[in-house]
């Protein structure tokens, strides 16, 4: 299967003080940048200023593709994106 094609599971996860989303789960193309990720979550929440992090560990490059990302940091294939209001880690 060709990156175009697959898609990667996201987990959103709620770090600090940040509201929980109705749906914390979705699929998105492998293909497609991570800066769609985040523009989504501040979409949702209405947040112009957001702290988003891979596995609570740390925040990707925007252009990062979202497949590149899952492969080398997913959890059992899926892709777990934390996401704070304020600054949760380093």
């Amino acid at each position: 299967m060709s990156s175009e094609t697959r898609k990667v599971v996201i987990h959103l996860r709620a770090t600090g003080d940040a509201p929980i989303l109705k749906q914390a789960k979705f699929k998105m193309a492998g293909s497609d940048k991570f800066v769609k990720v985040i523009d989504f979550l501040r979409r949702q929440l209405n947040r112009e200023t957001l702290f988003v992090y891979v596995n609570s560990a740390f925040s990707p490059n925007p252009d990062e593709l979202v497949l590149d990302l899952c492969n080398n940091f997913g959890i059992d294939g899926k892709l777990v994106v934390n996401y704070a209001c304020s600054m949760a880690w380093g």
